[in-house]
């Protein structure tokens, strides 16, 4: 692979991690200015989103696998353009169950990116930490502008053009990308820019049962977080937010872009440090402030949404890292789907435990609590990985490699 070639699939697997997260996440704002249309209750409308979360994870391992043995380029191109044709089909939908469907298709081809696009980022990184770091930001400012552009679109225009904007400029990076794939300025790669040692059998097993479960856990916070905080800030911030989606959007993306940096902070301390330390540091600090959420309100809020984001988005360079380390190269897109379909398909039990908890409740105490209890889990499952910082001296060492022939 050309450092052009590299440069350029470093530029599309960053707007895809954006993207990724922004066609997902646009319903949790629209669904504001869907209680007052249609007469369904919160509860009802956040459900239509479940098919469309579970299959965001769930079908990150067929795609990872399509991605391992087809092409990743290929699985890239289909990802911008069918994402970006779900979420304008869901834009046009005239019933709950046809905006169901267009987000079951949005989770369907949204599920390429993180086990393809992730395992491109790394096969084209000389410095994997840092590239990660980068690549997350991108993801964090799609997380954060997803519900800005949802507001938006919905106050000053509708709740359809919220999904067929950009699902349409979505299909234009496909198209785009397919060129310039078409034109060889990005080449499909089967070997690492820059090769790592391979780790022992005992710590690949040990590392994979611990991930299994952390990765879960921590998709279950993160997935939560997402989801909830447009209707924790209309409850909880009405003093601070201004009437409508759009202050409780601006809110929500001051959120995650406060949160944005710490994707790149967390991969820089993953390449400096063991990330196994990173990992562990990071749920030390998570576990109080998810339970401190539990009872702030107003600015206090506020401000503790910003900590529970930085710290959750800071561990995930980390996280990947650790994934690749313990994952044999040819086999990396497949752990990465294994790993969606942890960290974003059974996580997708988010949906109803919100629903349940806002339901029965009408509160989100318990919520926390709950969510304060997974963050300790993590906690103590991590102090169990291997040790990776005995080997980053060979790991530093490490030389490129040529392409092996065709």
């Amino acid at each position: 692979m050309t450092k052009s070639s590299a440069a350029l699939a470093q530029t599309f697997s960053n707007i895809g991690h954006s993207y990724s997260h922004i066609l997902t996440l646009l319903y949790p704002t629209v669904v504001l200015a869907l209680e007052r249309s249609w007469g369904l209750s919160y509860g009802e409308l956040i459900a239509l989103m479940l098919a469309g979360q579970i299959l965001f994870g769930v079908a990150a391992l067929p795609a990872g696998w399509l991605g391992d043995r087809w092409s990743m380029l290929g699985m890239m191109v289909a990802f911008f353009v069918g994402s970006g044709a779900a979420s304008v089909l869901t834009g046009l939908a005239r019933n709950p169950v046809e905006v169901a469907m267009g987000l079951a298709l949005i989770g369907l081809f949204a599920s390429i990116y993180h086990p393809v696009g992730m395992a491109w980022l790394i096969r084209a990184a000389t410095n994997r930490g840092q590239a990660l770091g980068v690549n997350g930001m991108f993801g964090a400012v799609g997380v954060a502008i997803g519900p800005l552009v949802a507001g938006v679109l919905t106050d000053l225009v509708s709740w359809r053009a919220a999904f067929i904007v950009p699902g349409a400029t979505a299909i234009a990076f496909g198209v785009a990308l397919g060129i310039a794939w078409r034109l060889g300025l990005v080449e499909e790669s089967k070997a690492d820019l820059r090769p790592q040692p391979e780790p022992s059998r005992d710590n690949t097993v040990r590392a994979f049962f611990v991930l299994s479960l952390t990765m879960l856990c921590v998709g279950l916070i993160g997935q939560t977080l997402m989801v909830v905080l447009p209707k924790l800030f209309a409850a909880r911030l009405s003093g601070i937010a201004s009437e409508g989606t759009l202050g409780v959007g601006m809110l929500v993306t001051f959120v995650y872009l406060s949160g944005a940096a710490a994707q790149y902070v967390g991969g820089r301390l993953a390449d400096r440090f063991p990330m196994k330390n990173v990992y562990v540091g990071a749920f030390l600090i998570q576990t109080p402030v998810l339970f401190l959420a539990a009872v702030l309100d107003s600015w206090p809020l506020l401000f503790a949404s910003v900590a529970m984001v930085f710290v959750n988005v800071a561990a995930l360079p980390a996280e990947n890292g650790l994934l690749a380390h313990y994952t044999p190269g040819k086999w990396r897109g497949t752990a990465y789907g294994a790993k969606f379909v942890l960290a974003l398909g059974v996580s997708a039990l988010a949906i109803p435990l919100i629903a349940y908890i806002y339901g029965t409740t009408g509160g989100f105490f318990w919520l926390f609590a709950i969510l304060g209890g997974i963050s300790a889990i993590v906690f103590f499952a991590a102090l169990l990985l291997p040790n990776d910082g005995k080997d980053r001296g060979l790991i530093a060492a490490a030389k490129p490699v040529a392409e092996p022939a065709e």
